[in-house]
């Protein structure tokens, strides 16, 4: 889908700096950083760029995407991710040891039973090894 068709489908305002970075993460398939982001994308400031970012995961076309790299990254989200009413990321994230790219996997984690007094309100669960694109 086009990111004009994405923004608006979301009632989002068609903007360029929503167009570009909807564009970078539809090229690629491994979380983004912001630092990447601003890197790739030219004319969008700072502020610009968290302010979308921000609306992205507010309205969930992204989501936050925790690894060992010690910057926040973001990965598009899918059908992965649940989009009825319920929108979750209770998927796995793959860190690739060799390109160190950070992937959204198509696979769902176990419920998890704590024990009594315990309440989760958000989980994650990434692997490290090597990627499909790195196995030789």
């Amino acid at each position: 889908m086009k990111p004009e068709e994405i923004l608006k489908k979301y009632q989002l305002k068609i903007t360029n700096a929503r167009i570009k970075v909807l564009e970078l993460f539809q090229n690629h398939n491994f979380a983004l950083s912001q630092p990447f982001l601003e890197k790739n994308i030219e004319l969008i400031d700072r502020v610009t760029l968290y302010r979308t970012l921000n609306t992205f995961e507010e309205i969930g076309l992204i989501h936050k995407v925790i690894d060992d790299s010690f910057t926040l990254k973001y990965a598009l989200c899918s059908e992965v991710c649940l989009h009825q009413n319920n929108h979750k990321h209770e998927h796995i994230h793959f860190q690739c040891v060799k390109c160190n790219q950070t992937t959204c996997l198509d696979v769902k984690i176990p419920l998890i039973k704590l024990p009594e007094g315990y309440q989760i309100e958000e989980y994650h669960f990434s692997m490290k090894g090597i990627c499909k694109n790195c196995v030789i």
